[in-house]
């Protein structure tokens, strides 16, 4: 049986994954400099004795693995590469070599269980119809996203996938348990830069400055209605400033202050109309104290929608692989991923893998310097991947 196989080879070849992911998290790169690490994917990918093997978006790759009668079905599995710009604060042999560069988002994981997959899928490759497509991208991390352009780079052409498959590290799901949402999962995702401009001087002459502090100031709360009092309790919105730049001092007003943000949602609609309404707040109140101020909104990934049918299949495929107490169902998720952008060209299923495991520590969450997984996903992350691929396949 295949399913049987495809587990024997999983924990076959775990401390083969477990060591790529170890050289991944010891050498990460950050978005769009993954060039030693393309190097690595590359010549792994090389020594599993696939061949065909494309260049993408300078350091991203798509691999081929063509089964009997190639052209039936194709399905495409996809890991990002890039890390993040983390201190790292682990305790670990396989600590990052790279200061202020840290895989703390996974992707040093996806990556090794995508090779682990692909190592997998070769050997198999006389029990299954169809062709398996590997996408290995950079720079999901950072606006525009290696996703968009790997799909510029015509990555979902010559073979085009009838589907695609992502999974994702989840800390705060168990190891050993995968996570499966249909229709919309995450957010949209935009940038805001703003600069508030007045006139600065000497803090204890308020009357003679225009205060941009107090203008900004004004300006975020004025901007949270657009959360609690434009947007329909339906759908859900976030508006989050995490930077304000004010370099006054005690007895110093500044002339300006700069604010980043970011609004995330799940209504392109919305979105749009949100978009609209932030500038307008932000020029009523700024210009109605006295100020200036430049509002830029940097659009980034579109909402992530798993495909429904796709993705009930791989929910369904994932119990038969895992047992139907291992695979839960999962609530929507106000982070972005640029797989989205795969999602909106063909149809996609983006899932989570489960990396928690309070015995051993591992709890921390992503994008802080003290994340790590417990390894033993890392047998599900390689076998599950290979086995959805293939069941996908199987489909009439």
């Amino acid at each position: 049986m295949l399913k049987d196989k495809i587990k024997s080879l999983a924990k076959a070849y775990k401390e083969e994954v477990i060591a790529n992911r170890r050289h991944l998290h010891a050498n990460p790169e950050l978005s769009f400099q993954e060039y030693n690490t393309s190097k690595f994917v590359k010549e792994k990918l090389q020594e599993i004795g696939i061949t065909t093997i494309e260049s993408k978006a300078d350091t991203g790759w798509a691999a081929l693995i063509e089964g009997k009668n190639p052209s039936k079905r194709v399905i495409a599995l996809r890991a990002d590469m890039d890390a993040l710009p983390i201190i790292e604060a682990n305790d670990v042999s396989y600590i990052s070599k790279n200061p202020g560069v840290m895989h703390a988002c996974g992707h040093d994981a996806h990556t090794a269980s995508l090779l682990g997959a692909a190592k997998i899928l070769n050997e198999v490759k006389g029990d299954f119809e169809g062709t398996i497509k590997l996408i290995f991208q950079p720079g999901e991390e950072v606006a525009p996203g290696g996703a968009s352009l790997m799909i510029a780079d015509k990555v979902l052409e010559n073979p085009r996938p009838n589907g695609i498959i992502g999974q994702h590290v989840m800390p705060f799901i168990e190891v050993g348990k995968v996570g499966f949402r249909p229709g919309i999962y995450m957010a949209s995702a935009d940038e805001i830069y703003v600069t508030v401009k007045g006139k600065g001087g000497h803090a204890a002459m308020p009357e003679t400055l225009i205060d941009p502090v107090l203008i900004a100031s004004h300006m975020i709360v004025a901007l949270q209605q657009v959360v609690s009092r434009a947007a329909s309790p339906k759908i859900p919105s976030v508006l989050s400033f995490g930077r304000v730049e004010a370099l006054g001092a005690t007895n110093v007003i500044p002339n300006e202050v700069k604010i980043q943000g970011t609004f995330r949602t799940l209504d392109e609609e919305w979105r749009a109309k949100a978009h609209e309404k932030m500038l307008s707040i932000a020029h009523g109140i700024v210009e109605g104290m006295g100020g200036e101020v430049d509002f830029e909104i940097k659009k980034g990934y579109p909402f992530l929608k798993n495909d429904p049918e796709l993705t009930h299949r791989s929910h369904q495929a994932a119990i038969a692989y895992l047992g139907e107490e291992n695979v839960l169902d999962l609530d929507i998720w106000m982070a972005a991923e640029d797989f989205a952008f795969y999602s909106q060209e063909v149809e996609g299923c983006f899932y989570r893998l489960g990396t928690r495991n309070e015995s051993k520590g591992i709890t921390s969450g992503v994008h802080t310097p003290t994340f790590d997984i417990d390894e033993d996903a890392l047998e599900i992350g390689a076998g599950l991947m290979a086995f959805l691929a293939v069941s996908e396949l199987e489909k009439a």
